[in-house]
């Protein structure tokens, strides 16, 4: 077999550059020089002519090989001289051509891609991009086959890669049927993976990789390839031109596939060029893992040329507080959108039902432009400097005319935003309907969450008013574990915003229902542009101390550091806005006191832990904390803790605003 071990001299022994490992046929050796310098993606691997192994970059390396007996390509991935990924298949099948096998190389393209760009929310709001991008040229069957590319990027954070179809391409292969994409882990890699159904909403649980159960699983599944080193598997830039991915997996092998959407073919339009979303490796540290923006980074540029009018923020959310009634109640409404105000939240959301006929449920008031209550809200609401948000179905928004009624009506009545929900598919149409709903949305200056709903795949750099999405087993949920809680910054929340609606006291089902200072927690811990809040003001009153603190939240964060991690055990983020830094902890197991380092900056700084007191309160600590040393929190079983810091002075006594 041909391999192209490391990125240069790969067709020879390190110690005579001239004398080849492997016999290979005339035909064939024509080809080194070419093959030698093009299939590899670290850098300086195109223009070096020094065969002396794998050249290294701050970050992983993406290895391509072609095998000259089969055609059939592999990448591979390392990082610091190890194994991240090993060789793996790569290729797609259509209709009547196979472009996993029987290739061959005609030749590569490399650049350097540098960007910045500010985000409206996620992790951080200033992101700058430096990657090198490689571009294998490849040709299936001979002379006359179908050609297309191996795009593959790698960055300080990460590898992905994609297809390049050209017209002339799609003009003859028919549709797409399935991806020959796979990832094939080390021996002894672990797994933590989420089983995968149309809404992304299952519980993720760990597992040693190769003997995860056969099955389908998310496209956000983490694994740790050896001690401090972890992999997460993303996709990125999908559109209608494609549909969604998932895991697949056979218990018993280290290698997880590529599987699309209920295996419908992918449609293309003949003779039109396609490139297939990313299909990224974010690998490194569990640090490096969970504050990468790699999946926004591969997205492509925003679409609304002025953002001023997005604003995201914490809202107070009335389903888990209010229900059905509340859903139909002009007055209860008028009374969340008080407690809102006296909060300082700017946003209010109302759930399903205002659109309703009063005292029926599902069934839409045929007069509901013209004779609803939801103006006078939202007049009430801006008389006291709070924005609505409204739930929609889904289905309200398939048919043009109808989209264009309900929210041109929404943004004439001054309406900030809409949840959307019950997607529930990740086909090819779906997502054609997600463009349309995109770009209707900005066009009508609407905020939006998705429920019932696809993950983050880049949407949130290429469509800004997209704040948070759901896609996750949240506080909704009756049967989640505190491990899950545990496993969420790693996995989904590494993604994009997650709209995992903590704040729920009053729930009797959350997993850390003896710990109201890990509730409180999680509204620091899972990042969302609107952070909904689910409590009811009741349960926010009898909480005094989480009430206030739940008034200190910012309206979108600065940046964001992992200061403990370990998955499906304990995670620790802080988060900046404005100077300060606002910190949620959550943790599985047993009581215990914890050492969290202070990861923020140099200097002293005064911290302020929110913990339980042991019977059944909360209490606010202050510590004096120089950055780099550790600061000690007791949390009860499967508990949390909340915090914010900011520099220390003599003067200073809080960290509130």
């Amino acid at each position: 077999m041909l391999r192209f071990i490391g990125c240069l001299g790969s067709l020879t022994d390190r110690s005579d550059p001239l004398k080849p490992q492997l016999p290979l046929r005339t035909s064939l050796l024509s080809l080194a020089a070419l093959l030698t310098a093009a299939l590899c993606t670290g850098p300086a691997a195109a223009e070096s002519a020094a065969p002396t192994g794998t050249a290294h970059s701050p970050g992983p390396t993406a290895t391509v090989a072609l095998d000259p007996d089969t055609g059939r390509p592999t990448l591979a991935v390392s990082a610091g001289g190890a194994q991240v990924i090993a060789p793996s298949p790569v290729g797609l099948v259509t209709e009547h051509a196979d472009l996993s096998q029987k290739l061959t190389l005609t030749g590569h393209d490399t650049r350097s891609v540098d960007e910045t760009y500010r985000a409206t929310a996620g992790k951080s709001r200033l992101r700058t991009v430096h990657a090198r991008e490689t571009a294998y040229h490849l040709r299936a069957g001979g002379d006359g086959g179908a050609r297309f590319d191996l795009v593959v990027r790698e960055t300080s954070d990460g590898v992905a890669y994609r297809y390049r179809l050209p017209a002339a391409t799609t003009a003859t292969t028919g549709a797409i049927v399935r991806e020959t994409s796979a990832f094939t882990f080390p021996d002894g890699t672990d797994a933590w993976l989420n089983a995968y159904r149309a809404d992304n909403e299952n519980r993720f649980t760990q597992y040693p990789a190769a003997s995860a159960p056969t099955g389908s699983y998310g496209m956000m599944g983490l694994f740790r390839t050896a001690p401090g080193s972890y992999a997460l598997l993303a996709e990125s830039d999908l559109t209608g031109s494609y549909a969604g991915a998932h895991l697949t997996h056979t218990a018993g092998s280290a290698t997880y596939g590529v599987g699309l959407w209920n295996d419908d073919p992918v449609r293309v339009a003949a003779g039109k060029a396609l490139a297939t979303p990313w299909r990224a490796v974010i690998t490194g540290s569990l640090a490096t893992v969970t504050e990468s923006t790699l999946v926004d980074d591969l997205a492509p540029a925003s679409r609304v040329k002025d953002t001023s009018w997005i604003e995201p923020g914490p809202a107070l959310w009335t389903w888990l507080a209010g229900g059905k009634e509340a859903g139909q109640s002009l007055e209860a409404q008028k009374k969340y959108v008080d407690y809102a105000a006296e909060r300082g939240w700017p946003y209010e959301v109302v759930d399903a039902g205002w659109y309703f006929l009063p005292g029926q449920w599902e069934v839409i008031d045929p007069e509901w432009q013209t004779r609803n209550w939801m103006p006078r809200l939202v007049s009430y609401a801006k008389q006291r400097g709070v924005r609505i948000q409204v739930w929609l179905h889904y289905s309200l928004l398939t048919d043009p005319v109808e989209r264009e009624k309900w929210l041109s009506t929404l943004e004439r009545w001054g309406v900030a935003g809409v949840k959307i929900d019950f997607m529930d598919s990740e086909s090819q149409d779906r997502f054609k309907w997600y463009d349309d709903v995109l770009a209707a949305t900005a066009q009508h200056h609407l905020l939006v969450n998705f429920h019932g709903s696809t993950v983050p795949k880049g949407i949130q750099r290429t469509w800004p008013q997209v704040m948070t999405m759901e896609g996750v087993g949240g506080e909704e949920k009756r049967t989640n574990t505190a491990e899950h809680l545990a496993i969420l910054p790693f996995t989904r929340n590494a993604i994009g915003s997650m709209d995992f609606t903590p704040g729920a006291f009053q729930r009797p089902y959350r997993p850390n229902v003896a710990s109201d200072a890990g509730e409180l927690g999680l509204s620091v811990l899972y990042e969302s542009g609107v952070t909904n809040l689910a409590g009811t003001p009741e349960s926010y009153d009898q909480r005094p101390v989480a009430r206030a603190y739940l008034e200190q939240l910012p309206r979108r964060w600065d940046t964001t550091r992992l200061l403990l991690g370990d998955p499906g055990k304990a995670a620790v983020t802080a988060r900046s806005a404005g100077g300060r830094w606002f910190i949620g902890g959550t943790f599985a197991g047993a009581a215990r006191t914890v050492d969290v380092p202070l990861r923020i900056g140099a200097g002293k700084w005064l911290v302020e832990t929110v913990t339980d007191d042991g019977d059944g309160g909360l209490v606010r600590t202050p510590h004096v904390v120089r950055g780099g040393d550790t600061f000690s929190v007791p949390v009860v079983a499967d508990g949390g803790f909340a915090a914010i810091a900011c520099r220390w002075s003599a003067e200073r006594t809080t960290c509130d605003r």
